[in-house]
This record gives C-alpha cells, sequence and structure tokens, in this order.
C-alpha cells in the first residue's frame, strides 16, 4: 500500500534554536529514524539524549508508531528535547488522553529559555571586563 499524506501524524517540537519536524507513521514496528539514520546512531554515545526522545512514546506506551523526524539547527541536547516537544505534539494529536498524560509530564510546554546576548562593554553577556582602580 503507497503511503499517503493523510496517514502520518505530522507535528513540529522547538527548544533553543533547534526545530524538529516529526511524523508519525501509523501500523509500524517501532522504527525512530532522525534525519535519515537510527536514533541509536544519531545519538551515539549521548545516552541521556536518546531517553529523552524516547520518554515520551514509553509514557504513552505507543509501540505501533514509526517516527521519522527531521532537525536542524542547535546542538544535540536542543535537537533531542526538541524531538521531544515534537513527538509529545504529535501524539497529543492521536488522542485526547495522550494529551493529558503529555501535559501533565510537561512535555507539551515549549521551553523559552534562550541563550542571552552579549552585550557592548562586556566580554560575554553578564561578565564584566576586570576593574582596575590604578
Amino acid at each position: 500500500m503507497a503511503e499517503t499524506k493523510t496517514d502520518s501524524i505530522l507535528a513540529t517540537g522547538r527548544r533553543k534554536t533547534s526545530v524538529a519536524q516529526v511524523r508519525l507513521i501509523p501500523n509500524g514496528g517501532g522504527k525512530f529514524t532522525v534525519n535519515s539514520k537510527t536514533a541509536d546512531e544519531y545519538f551515539r554515545g549521548h545516552v541521556r539524549q536518546l531517553a529523552a526522545i524516547r520518554v515520551a512514546l514509553e509514557k504513552s506506551e505507543q509501540k505501533t508508531y514509526d517516527v521519522t523526524v527531521k532537525v536542524v539547527g542547535g546542538g544535540i541536547t536542543g535537537q533531542a528535547e526538541a524531538i521531544r516537544h515534537g513527538l509529545a505534539r504529535a501524539l497529543a494529536r492521536v488522542d485526547t488522553g495522550f494529551k493529558k498524560i503529555m501535559r501533565k509530564e510537561g512535555f507539551l510546554t515549549r521551553d523559552s529559555r534562550m541563550v542571552e546576548r552579549k552585550k557592548p562593554g562586556q566580554p560575554k553577556a553578564r561578565k564584566r571586563f576586570q576593574y582596575s582602580k590604578r
């Protein structure tokens, strides 16, 4: 059977400067693909990030969806949390029961914390140059 656009559920997740486009494909075997690689290959050696992307599926106890993700921007942690946010939003579209679970865990709330900008006359955002009295 050919896959159509109505078969899959799309959602977008964001964190810091990372944006993840998540596609849930029903009646799958639980495959998790990130940027055309398996999740284990993409997050190789990053156990915490692997756990972060899988926690939404584990909380909803769903094993029948294949997950395909396209993620850009930011670093490994920002990308992992953007994937979690997008996956939670996709699962919330599937069933209202999942929405309650995702809301309770805090996965549907976009984490708005961003890097503070560097200010002029300072070496970093908050650090000051050393004061010299003489």
